[in-house]
């Protein structure tokens, strides 16, 4: 009882922040006024190229994105010929060009359709590009295919896949040492998130110190739910389908229990949402993009290492082949998942935090990427760490490349479709072991 109570009241701290800080409470954010511009730092992005039929950039153009509740946002290219337009919520958008302002090079050239249609989707860079000729010949990739847009596209599904791959390989590691088919898992995602935002955001801290705090105390939350709901079920013997009809209980409660203490809206970060995209030549990134992606990197590269060269990877891998071999060898097995559910949780949190970057911060984040994060464990090899890294890039990229070909709407059931397919062909995943059942 007394843990369930410290679960309980560590998340319901980060509650407590605003009132300690002394700041407003995420609920009683403003409402986004009708008219924005490109520097608002709340809502969805869309990243607009311009350039002449000669692929060179166009300076000084005037973008501007309206939503179907007519909301406009503004934004003027810079000297790489980009804007980022922040609209405040997903949607299908109108995004067009002030001819007027077309300067230099590009004054008396026009694209072929202006304004175009963009469906917004979260989590994505949703690009436009406009090439403008005198005969206004060329295509506005709003809905077309250019190099310029597959490039973009490729670049942040593979952002995106890095993401997913943090958290997919927590979860794989949970599911092969206790069995366990988590739905909580999402959670432990938005909890790295939210932490981020109340230290940074609301507390004060810079982000650079706030999100490894919020890495430290995912990794604790991990440790509570394993102390306080999974040990005493593992030990009275409870079946893994009972086990798992608990985490569906436990993401229920911890998702409203967000909700109470966070609200419903959507929130940012106090630092880099106003960055300017780098231009990459194809395609254009944020710098806190390219941190994120390498930082991604590094920390999968590492715990690929971990579990294959250290004592305690390999005895995570007994674990998972075979529990009872393992703990007649004289492994720990307790211990071992312990720290399996405390790195699984530090790696959920750190997507968030980086989700949290890429996107906004809300209360159900995590519940909207689960399905993509089963999906990257499924077709990689359930309980194969290195097959779920793998899994979660194939998603993310074919997710966000699937666009090209169908509304941003039904990308999530393209990838859905795709590993259908390929477990029709291999159930065992790709990099999975096929076993002997009966």
């Amino acid at each position: 009882m007394r843990g369930l109570l410290a679960l309980v009241a560590l998340t319901l701290l980060l509650g407590l922040a605003p009132a300690l800080a002394g700041g407003a409470t995420p609920a009683a954010a403003a409402t986004p006024a009708p008219t924005a511009t490109a520097g608002a730092e709340e809502g969805e992005t869309i990243t607009v190229r311009v350039r002449t039929g000669d692929r060179e950039d166009v300076e000084g153009a005037e973008v501007t994105a309206t939503g179907p509740d007519g909301t406009e946002v503004t934004g003027t290219t810079d000297d790489g010929g980009a804007v980022r337009l922040v609209v405040p919520a997903p949607g299908t958008y109108s995004v067009g060009i002030d001819p007027e302002s077309l300067t230099g090079p590009a004054e008396g050239l026009l694209p072929q359709a202006n304004p175009v249609e963009r469906s917004v989707t979260s989590g994505s860079a949703n690009p436009v590009v406009f090439q403008l000729t005198e005969e206004g010949a060329q295509e506005a990739s709003g809905g077309g295919i250019t190099a310029e847009r597959v490039a973009q596209l490729l670049a942040s599904g593979l952002r995106f896949g890095l993401i997913i791959a943090l958290a997919a390989i927590g979860l794989s590691m949970i599911f092969g040492t206790t069995g366990l088919t988590n739905f909580a898992h999402g959670e432990l995602i938005t909890f790295g998130a939210i932490s981020t935002y109340f230290l940074n955001a609301v507390a004060g801290l810079p982000f650079l110190v706030a999100a490894p705090l919020a890495v430290v105390l995912s990794g604790l939350f991990g440790f509570l739910n394993d102390r306080v709901v999974w040990r005493p079920l593992r030990r009275r013997g409870t079946g893994l389908v009972a086990m798992m009809i608990v985490s569906i209980g436990l993401a229920l409660f911890l998702r409203y229990l967000y909700l109470y203490v966070f609200g419903g809206s959507t929130q940012t970060y106090a630092d880099y949402q106003g960055q300017r995209g780098l231009d990459l030549g194809l395609f254009t990134l944020r710098p806190i993009d390219l941190f994120s992606m390498g930082l991604a990197v590094v920390v999968l590269v590492a715990v690929g290492l971990a579990l294959v060269r250290t004592r305690l990877g390999k005895a995570t891998r007994a674990v998972s082949d075979n529990p009872a071999l393992a703990s007649a060898s004289g492994i720990d097995v307790d211990k071992v998942i312990r720290t399996v559910w405390v790195v699984g949780a530090a790696l959920a949190g750190l997507a968030g935090v980086l989700l949290g970057l890429a996107q906004q911060v809300q209360y159900q984040m995590g519940f909207q990427v689960l399905l993509l994060v089963f999906a990257a464990v499924t077709l990689g090899g359930l309980g194969t760490a290195f097959g779920a890294m793998f899994g979660a890039i194939v998603v993310g990229i074919f997710l966000e490349v699937s666009t090209l070909v169908v509304p941003t709407e039904l990308r999530n059931v393209g990838a859905l479709l795709v590993l259908i397919l390929i477990l029709l062909v291999r159930p065992q995943g790709i990099l999975g072991r096929a076993s002997r059942i009966g």
